[in-house]
């Protein structure tokens, strides 16, 4: 362990602080661990993945519902596309949940 000059206030620091003691300058950014982030893309691709659902999911029902004959097939359409949305929804609100709170588990400590 080392000391170093803080680039501000020039008092000896040590090499493994974030932060100066005496006024405060941060020295060095706190950084992520591997696994850090690679949490942290999971929860990128899973939002981007999930979107992708709904927009495919979307435009298959809309070529379901059009191609329908009589009201009573519409209406079970529109019903089925509700349902397939609020569990795509509820899948993404609690994957959500869980990646974020992994996310943040794993955020990088600056102490």
């Amino acid at each position: 362990m080392a000391l170093i000059q803080c680039p501000e206030c020039h008092k000896d620091v040590s090499d493994s602080a974030f932060k100066c003691p005496a006024c405060g300058k941060t020295l060095k950014k706190a950084q992520r661990t591997v696994i850090g982030k690679i949490i942290k893309w999971l929860f990128v691709l899973f939002n981007i993945l999930m979107i992708l659902w709904v927009i495919f999911g979307l435009g298959g029902a809309s070529d379901i519902y059009s191609g329908t004959q009589s009201s009573a097939e519409q209406a079970g359409a529109a019903i089925g596309t509700g349902l397939a949305m609020g569990l795509i929804a509820t899948i993404w609100v609690v994957g959500d949940i869980i990646i974020g709170i992994l996310v943040l588990l794993t955020r990088p400590k600056s102490s």
